[in-house]
């Protein structure tokens, strides 16, 4: 099936970039003050589910982030706290991940982030529920059900993980990773391309908390790779 693609081209993040995530629909004004207020770039959330969930990202919307001259990436939402990972989870998320993203109209090479967090270790009654090695099954079925799309996996690694620094680096198929604002573990020696550090930040003239992300260059030379109209972009 074809589907409408995006107006934009897929470009490497400068390093220091300033940029947000969000959970609420972004309007062209609205992307246009953020630019006035120095963002370069936006993450927006796509469904979990099979079907695109009201209010999740879809193409007009990322058409306009783009024409005002925002970048763009997409991240995949995740359960709620307490949720157990697997393999199966994994692959069914990460398909769902990679075909909202093409029927968004996303090229290949973009990155496309899964979020980790929020994995309950023990039940009330002190029973273990997950392992790290359910969390690395999930994440690796994940990676190569988006990889075989086409597009390139990103891990945003949030609080409640139950991944180490050996195991996120070592464990892992990805080379993208996102930090959350919370204290996680760092995936050494390759370490971060992009951190987030402020949450639920007001902006005084434009009605939405956003997350303040800066992206950066990894010990590796590995950067974001975002979707991006340059024709609409100043001062990048």
């Amino acid at each position: 099936m074809s589907y409408p693609k995006l107006n934009g081209v897929v470009q490497s993040a400068p390093n220091k970039s300033l940029g947000f995530d969000v959970d609420s629909r972004i309007s062209y004004s609205d992307a246009k003050k953020f630019v006035n207020h120095g963002y370069k770039f936006c993450l927006r959330y796509i469904s979990l589910g099979s079907s695109e969930d009201q209010g999740d990202l879809n193409h007009e919307e990322a058409s306009d982030i783009l024409e005002a001259g925002l970048a763009l990436m997409p991240v995949q939402h995740v359960r709620g706290d307490g949720w157990h990972p697997n393999t199966k989870l994994g692959k069914e998320y990460g398909e769902n991940a990679a075909r909202h993203a093409e029927q968004i109209g996303f090229p290949t090479e973009v990155n496309l982030w899964c979020d980790l967090e929020g994995i309950l270790k023990k039940n009330k009654n002190g029973q273990l529920i997950a392992t790290s090695k359910d969390v690395i099954e999930y994440c690796n079925a994940w990676y190569y059900s988006v990889c075989y799309r086409g597009y390139i996996p990103g891990l945003y690694v949030g609080a409640n993980t139950l991944l180490n620094q050996s195991e996120l680096y070592h464990e892992l198929a990805f080379q993208h990773y996102w930090k959350s604002a919370s204290k996680v573990a760092h995936p050494y020696p390759r370490n971060y391309q992009m951190i987030q550090f402020e949450i639920d930040k007001p902006l005084h003239d434009i009605d939405i908390k956003i997350d303040n992300n800066k992206t950066y260059i990894d010990n590796y030379g590995g950067r974001p790779q975002w979707l991006i109209n340059p024709r609409k972009v100043r001062g990048l």
